[in-house]
């Protein structure tokens, strides 16, 4: 196969949109067919970005391609948005963007579309904006489908463009050092030898925002396991968890490992800790972290809606439970979501999440400490269900968040001081 990006972009997108699979998973795939590390790099910006802009881009092509391209014919509806999405939002030259994409037309086998694909491309050059932004029907306006946009105006009437604005953003690159194995100021010392940026450190957690992300091979001791990739918000869970030396830890719906290794770094003295996730093909992942990092952990593949499937019969002290969520919060790093999800899955995770809560609970020790943590933005997944699961389990408290100066429970949004959207809640069983 000829390794033209745009032609590899095209089918990504329509594998993704049109077949429904997830981004993480065909992207990698797809990047196996490149060797150069600048093009796969280049593949995943369009792939990205594509599906950032996906409404604003199908309106342009709408706009030149009166009749829909269906069947065979389909994947040039996605190279055509990949042509418009390299002019609009990149600074590959447009000449350079036009031809290349042109040319990805004999790649993909349908070489008489190779003057429609130059036909729309050299239209928008002439004429690229979109006639009366205003009046267009939202999902086109914000980048967002409609039901999402509603839900987001509904939870949050006085700022839902200001977080429709932020999904569309780049996430940054924030960084977890394995305090077993270094300080954070050590690794600062290592970051500035390397002049990588630092633009941030957390007050609470000591997680590190780069300026700008960069390969992790580039990371001092990466492959030593002294640093981490995940997200601030992310790695509020293990503090909020507190757990102690002695306790008996479970980590539900652990996949893929990173908050799991972040409680064993920060409570080393712990008595266990017990990692499940239903899928046991990521468990994969969780291993491969708690190696790299040189941690340990007992993982099991297991239904946390079941857990007389797996559970021993020893309670736990601590439990995270990091609920299967709508992934609404994180949009920025997979954009997918807003076009893989449905409204009607919405109520389906609420029930899942609401029986999880349920079963999990019946594991913890009378005395210990939950944490009930998603990485979704929408109130039914969230303070809903927390407050429901109060009003229906009587020996359940909802504890104070003295760590994010919150009250009660915590709802971060996407771009609040550079994190993603994620929520915690932390709750104590009464003895």
């Amino acid at each position: 196969m000829s390794k033209n990006v745009r032609a590899i972009a095209a089918r990504c997108l329509y594998a993704v949109i049109d077949q429904g699979r997830s981004l993480s998973e065909e992207l990698p795939k797809q990047q196996l067919l490149i060797e150069s590390g600048k093009d796969k790099g280049l593949l995943q910006e369009l792939c990205y970005g594509v599906l950032r802009y996906l409404p604003e881009l199908e309106q342009h092509v709408r706009r030149f391609v009166k009749k829909p391209l269906t069947g065979k014919q389909r994947v040039f509806h996605f190279l055509m948005m990949v042509g418009i999405y390299q002019i609009k939002f990149t600074r590959i030259p447009d000449h350079a963007a036009v031809a290349e994409t042109v040319a990805a037309t004999a790649i993909l086998k349908n070489r008489h579309l190779k003057g429609m694909v130059n036909a729309v491309l050299r239209s928008y050059q002439r004429d690229p904006e979109l006639a009366n932004l205003e009046q267009l029907a939202d999902p086109v306006r914000y980048n967002h489908p409609g039901w999402f946009i509603n839900k987001i105006k509904a939870g949050y009437p006085d700022n839902w463009q200001h977080i429709l604005e932020q999904n569309l953003q780049r996430p940054p690159m924030w960084l977890r050092v394995n305090q077993q194995k270094s300080t954070v100021e050590n690794y600062l010392s290592l970051l500035t030898e390397q002049e990588i940026v630092v633009k941030q450190v957390a007050p609470v957690s000591q997680a590190i925002l780069l300026e700008q992300a960069t390969d992790v091979t580039k990371l001092p001791h990466f492959e030593d396991g002294w640093v981490s990739v995940q997200d601030g918000a992310a790695q509020m869970a293990a503090p909020l968890l507190d757990a102690q030396a002695g306790d008996n830890v479970l980590d539900c719906c652990a996949a893929p490992g990173g908050k799991t290794c972040h409680i064993l770094e920060l409570a080393p003295n712990i008595k266990a800790m017990t990692a499940i996730d239903v899928e046991e093909s990521r468990l994969i992942r969780v291993n491969e972290n708690l190696t790299r990092l040189g941690l340990n952990a007992k993982v099991i593949a297991g239904d946390a809606a079941n857990p007389e499937q797996w559970f021993d019969g020893e309670l736990f002290d601590r439990i995270l439970l990091d609920a299967p969520c709508s992934g609404t919060g994180v949009i920025r790093k997979n954009p997918d979501i807003k076009w893989l999800r449905r409204a009607t899955d919405i109520d389906a995770l609420v029930i899942l999440q609401k029986q999880i809560l349920n079963a999990i609970w019946a594991l913890l020790k009378p005395g210990g400490t939950m944490v009930y943590a998603t990485c979704s933005i929408l109130p039914e997944e969230n303070c809903r269900q927390i407050t429901n699961f109060i009003a229906e389990t009587p020996d359940a408290v909802l504890e104070s968040l003295v760590i994010a100066e919150q009250s009660n429970d915590w709802q971060i949004l996407p771009g609040d001081n550079s994190m993603d959207g994620f929520y915690y809640a932390k709750l104590s069983k009464k003895c």
